[in-house]
């Protein structure tokens, strides 16, 4: 027995039962993929000065979180076919496999094609915990073990940057690599060893016909945002343009194919019409998904360069942007229902608010202002998040809930990709495609935060339209 009558789980007896020892090994790959998600941008100064290749800095993520998205979207299909416990332990050794190729990189190219591994194995880790909860766990702690889940999340938002600038400051980035090698190993064998059960080890029994693979969707918007990544590196007008271009219809073309394969449909249908506070809603998440990489990729690189901001002081500012998400997520959690209109308004404008504020204070050098524009962002997160995915989920068509649940974190990490990407393009077209100094880390920070404050208006405005759309009956919008 895991829980008691009251519904309330008994922890003691979930140890007993190995039930929670298999639960922490699980969450261990939740925390190596968040931890290395985050850790990147803080190491970067450090990678930058012993590797170069600053102009392939923006793909550091782009690369990342595009194998996470191929990995996670195949993990789910993978049980019908694979065992659980096998999957697990393939994934964290390519988790492990990538950390090493990383750590080991003599130059920048090998290094994201180290990236780009560990993304695969990230992406798949993450999205097999999700399943395991549903299959090892009896389903009336599930809430609470889903909770546990993000407390996970929210730890390792804070350790990560933390963990690179300690690494880089006392150590080598290359150590950073290194843990995560030997965390990827830990996670394949104790995979292997905990995940003994009878759920773990046969392939998930396949009722009706498996939805196909959404291959040709998945291969669109790879080829997209590896096109606007390309259009960052040598920048020349028609060849950069021509490249932006081509990948921004392939974006066009990935939602296209997807609403054409209703099966294999990773988004909800009408996803960026305003008129349903779906389509608002998921504008907003696009939006502000772009538009908030630039800090979280190049913030440490310009602060150290123009500044001489100590990495760990970086790592600092990063990891309160991620605390001031979690602290206002909690407060607002209970908020009664006729104010969650304003909470997402309001968190909508103070994100716009850090967007902004950044164009101003990074190359100002104001590490209070700079703290000020992180906690702002992060805090905007954190209080409009929650309800923006809840007014999502609920306007959504019936048979379409589950897609809309899964299609905000999904449409997160694409926006992260393309953001990174385009944020490349801005950086290397504003100085870095000539190589990393004072004089061109100052003319990047003018523009980097600049050229993204219209997505934070869009944003916005995106945020006003769900309140709009969320007063007109739910017939009418769905």
């Amino acid at each position: 027995m895991t829980e008691t009558s009251t519904n309330r789980v008994d922890w003691a007896a979930l140890w007993a039962s190995g039930d929670l020892a298999r639960f922490c090994f699980i969450s261990l790959g939740i925390l190596l993929h968040a931890t290395n998600e985050t850790m990147v941008a803080t190491i970067m100064p450090a990678m930058v000065g012993e590797l170069a290749g600053v102009q392939l800095v923006g793909w550091s993520l782009a690369i990342y979180e595009l194998g996470a998205i191929v990995a996670g979207a195949a993990a789910g299909r993978l049980v019908s076919f694979v065992a659980l416990r096998t999957n697990m332990v393939v994934a964290a050794l390519l988790y492990a496999a990538g950390a090493l190729v990383c750590a080991t990189a003599p130059s920048m190219p090998l290094f994201l094609t180290g990236r780009l591994i560990e993304g695969f194995g990230g992406g798949a880790l993450v999205s097999l915990a999700f399943v395991s909860v549903e299959r090892l766990f009896p389903r009336a702690i599930w809430p609470q073990l889903f909770g546990v889940m993000s407390a996970i999340w929210g730890v390792a938002a804070f350790s990560g940057p933390m963990l690179g600038a300690l690494m880089a400051e006392f150590l080598s980035w290359r150590w950073a690599f290194g843990m995560f090698t030997l965390g990827g190993t830990t996670m394949a064998l104790a995979s292997f060893i905990v995940l003994d059960t009878p759920g773990a080890t046969r392939p998930q029994s396949i009722v009706g016909k498996l939805p196909p693979f959404p291959f040709a969707a998945l291969g669109c918007l790879a080829v997209a945002v590896v096109l606007i990544a390309l259009a960052g590196v040598d920048i020349a007008l028609l060849r950069s343009s021509l490249l932006l271009a081509l990948g921004l219809i392939g974006l066009a073309l990935f939602v296209r194919i997807d609403a054409l394969k209703p099966r294999s449909r990773l988004f909800p249908s009408r996803l960026f019409s305003w008129r349903s506070p779906v389509g608002s809603g998921m504008t907003m998440v696009a939006a502000f998904s772009v538009a908030t990489c630039s800090f979280g990729v190049y913030g440490p690189l310009l602060l150290t360069s123009l500044h001489d901001i100590p990495l760990l002081t970086t790592g600092y500012i990063i990891a309160a942007e991620s605390i001031a998400w979690s602290i206002l997520s909690i407060l607002v959690a209970n908020a009664p229902p006729e104010r969650e209109r304003l909470i997402i308004t309001g968190g909508a404008v103070m994100i716009a608010a850090g967007i902004a504020g950044f164009a101003y204070t990074v190359p100002l050098g104001s590490i209070p202002l700079i703290l000020l524009c992180a906690l702002l962002q992060g805090g905007g997160f954190g209080i409009a998040w929650p309800f923006v995915t809840r007014v999502i989920v609920a306007s959504a068509r019936a048979d379409e809930q589950t897609i809309a649940s899964a299609a905000v974190p999904t449409m997160q990490r694409i926006g992260y990709a393309v953001g990174a990407a385009l944020a490349g393009i801005i950086a290397n077209a504003s100085g870095f495609s000539d190589g990393l100094d004072r004089e061109a880390a100052a003319n990047v920070a003018s523009w980097l935060f600049l050229a993204f404050v219209p997505l934070g208006i869009l944003g916005c405005l995106a945020a006003l339209r769900i309140s709009v759309a969320t007063d007109r009956p739910q017939e009418a919008v769905t």
